[in-house]
């Protein structure tokens, strides 16, 4: 194994930590302008009642914190990356547990107030983490070779296997 890999770096994506501190805050910022300031595409809302989309929002939420807790709790209890594939837990029933769990935080939101705006830029969002994830498997299968090919083979990348 390379030395570097072993220390962790070069395990992420070109630019992720970048990525991941700025769209939020895009995000943010377009859904609040859109859904609560100037309304230029929440005509949905009209025919989805609010409580509709409140229960929604609890319900994406407490799921998304759900998997980024275990997913955290089994990457990083030993605050350094794993030299063994981890294939159990919460990641034996999807790749990327944490960048879900990102995602659907802004789901949570956009079912909050459904902006159609913010609906595209959520498209442009999980686009760019498909080509996270696509970049960090890369990594992955060089580091643990046929091994990550075949667990690839069995765990879903975004949709939980749930038997």
């Amino acid at each position: 194994m390379d030395s570097n890999y072993e220390k962790g770096l070069d395990r992420e994506a070109p630019y992720s930590h970048v990525i991941q501190g700025i769209f939020p805050i895009i995000y943010i910022i377009i859904w609040l302008l859109d859904s609560i300031i100037l309304n230029l595409s929440t005509i949905l809302n009209t025919y989805i009642p609010s409580y509709i989309r409140i229960i929604l929002f609890g319900i994406v939420i407490l799921i998304s914190i759900i998997i980024g807790y275990l997913s955290h709790k089994q990457l990083f209890h030993d605050n350094e990356p794993s030299n063994v594939l981890i294939t159990h837990g919460i990641l034996g029933y999807i790749r990327n547990p944490l960048y879900l769990s990102i995602l659907l935080l802004y789901l949570a939101l956009l079912f909050l107030s459904i902006s159609l705006i913010s609906t595209c830029l959520f498209i442009l969002i999980f686009l760019i983490y498909n080509w996270m994830v696509n970049c960090e498997e890369r990594i992955l299968e060089d580091i643990f070779g046929e091994q990550y090919r075949e667990y690839k083979k069995k765990v879903p990348k975004w949709i939980p296997k749930l038997i």
